[in-house]
């Protein structure tokens, strides 16, 4: 089983910037392929971005693309998401999400994670 925490999350003001940490335990993290996904009240969780575990592979969801950046630091075990220009529809509640694999693919569904963090809040002021 994999144990994840999220930190980093916070009040910031449109045009600023952010960076998520999410630290992961329980499993090599080499085997462990990587994603973010982020929530608001009342809505389905969205997929932000994935890394592959090797880390040489990324995807972003096409409402961050340009403006955030996933990456991972394996010697950490830790993944990471840059949030730059951020944006006031940037505001909700941000998950990490771990799969352990063989396979060199990226995962953007929802449903192939099988390990969660408990989210950090990022709140974007105008």
């Amino acid at each position: 089983q994999v144990q994840l925490v999220e930190s980093g999350g916070g009040l910031v003001q449109a045009g600023d910037s952010l960076r998520l940490s999410c630290a992961a335990s329980g499993r090599p993290f080499s085997r462990l392929a990587m994603g973010w996904f982020r929530q608001t009240l009342g809505e389905e969780r969205e997929f932000v971005a994935a890394i592959n575990r090797l880390g040489d592979t990324t995807f972003h969801g096409d409402s961050v693309r340009g403006r955030f950046a996933i990456c991972r630091d394996d010697a950490k075990n830790t993944v990471y998401q840059q949030m730059n220009r951020l944006k006031v529809e940037d505001t909700a509640v941000y998950y990490c999400a771990a799969v352990e694999t063989t396979f060199t693919a990226y995962h953007i569904r929802r449903d192939t994670y099988t390990s969660w963090g408990q989210g950090t809040q990022v709140t974007v002021s105008s």
